[in-house]
């Protein structure tokens, strides 16, 4: 199947399915010399594992990486990193009566018309699991970028359903099932969730993610734009319907006036453009949200055809989120820091040697 790599010099190429013996990448690019090992990867993968809370899928992964390649007496070699994740609570008999029907919203159809097979066992390389080994890949970045710029990531939940989330304090983001920055609306959203998962139905959700300390100079003028590789990335996640790159559909209502950010001696007065201008990183936080849509597995019954063409009803079984949402954050943080990642490789081999002299660089620092 081709397209399973992701990015140029730090290049990802996931591979398995969800009910496979197991899935996993292979990282080729990573510079030698950065330490790393299981425990500095299996914290990003346990915040997003299935079965942490009764609000998402309770299939219960453990999750537990393995690196295979690449890495010697702690450090990386330079060579290709291998990261296999062992699929332990597959339950393929779940699935058993979508063999010859489609699932309205999901890629049944698709996959089939495209390849004229299909695996029907949890969606197979369709499913939100195949994210697991992009958030493995990511928390390889992440370690590179902070030791590199001290860049870090963050991510929470602004919306689920038709509830907004008001940002209260990224310091409560590890405290509920959610990662919503808020602790007012927690209860709130649990009895909203309850009452979806009781009616067998799904919802939606937007999530805001970001990077901080970005090195300016990131990004290419045309094709390769950093906004335009960010969006890219964010809508190769499952489910993700929509990007917004800092102020994003907001700036139809904006005025020239207020929309330009303006530079002062001790940097930009506000971020509308979301860190990036002319599809460069400015040193700014890089800002983006993703809006994600209803898991298309749901219990209710939904009109379908099967592979005769005729007419039939289709019930899922699985186990599944209510709203994929609610696990997104880490995995939307992960394909941030890849593509930061990359284009960070990307500057330091054409324009490791640029220098600026230091009073113009004082005057621009944001």
């Amino acid at each position: 199947m081709s397209g399973s790599t992701f990015g140029e010099l730090f290049r990802v190429t996931n591979f398995g399915e969800s009910h496979g013996p197991a899935i996993g990448c292979v990282i080729d690019g990573c510079p030698p010399g950065l330490t790393l090992s299981e425990a500095d990867i299996q914290p990003e993968l346990d915040r997003r594992r299935p079965g942490t809370s009764r609000h998402v899928t309770q299939r219960q992964e453990a999750d537990i990486v393995e690196i295979l390649s690449g890495v010697y007496e702690g450090r990386t070699t330079g060579t290709p990193i291998c990261l296999l994740i062992k699929n332990t609570d597959q339950r393929s008999r779940d699935y058993g009566n979508l063999l010859d029907t489609f699932r309205p919203g999901h890629a049944d159809y698709s996959y089939w018309r495209k390849y004229g097979l299909r695996d029907p066992r949890g969606g197979g390389r369709s499913s939100a699991r195949l994210t697991a080994p992009m958030v493995g890949a990511g928390a390889v970045a992440k370690l590179w970028l902070k030791q590199k710029y001290g860049c870090e990531f963050r991510g929470c939940m602004t919306q689920l359903g038709n509830v907004e989330i008001p940002f209260e304090g990224w310091q409560h983001v590890p405290n509920n099932p959610f990662f919503a920055a808020n602790v007012s609306k927690i209860d709130e959203l649990e009895a909203y969730m309850d009452a979806l998962r009781k009616s067998g139905d799904s919802v939606g959700a937007r999530i805001r993610v970001e990077a901080v300390h970005v090195p300016v100079g990131l990004g290419e003028p045309l094709f390769d734009k950093l906004d335009a590789d960010i969006a890219y990335a964010l809508m190769g996640i499952n489910a993700v319907k929509g990007v917004e790159i800092g102020a994003g559909f907001g700036v139809v209502a904006q005025h020239g006036s207020e929309h330009g950010d303006e530079l002062t001696p001790l940097g930009f007065a506000s971020n509308n453009s979301g860190g990036m201008l002319g599809g460069i990183s400015t040193g700014q936080d890089i800002v983006a949200s993703i809006a994600i849509k209803p898991t298309s597995s749901i219990r209710s019954p939904k009109a379908s055809i099967n592979r005769a063409g005729e007419p039939a009803i289709v019930e899922t079984f699985g186990r599944h989120d209510p709203c994929v949402g609610i696990r997104a954050t880490p995995i939307a943080e992960a394909m941030l820091a890849l593509v930061l990642m990359d284009h960070a490789l990307r500057q330091r081999a054409q324009c490791g040697d640029v220098e600026l002299p230091i009073a113009a660089i004082a005057a621009a620092a944001p």
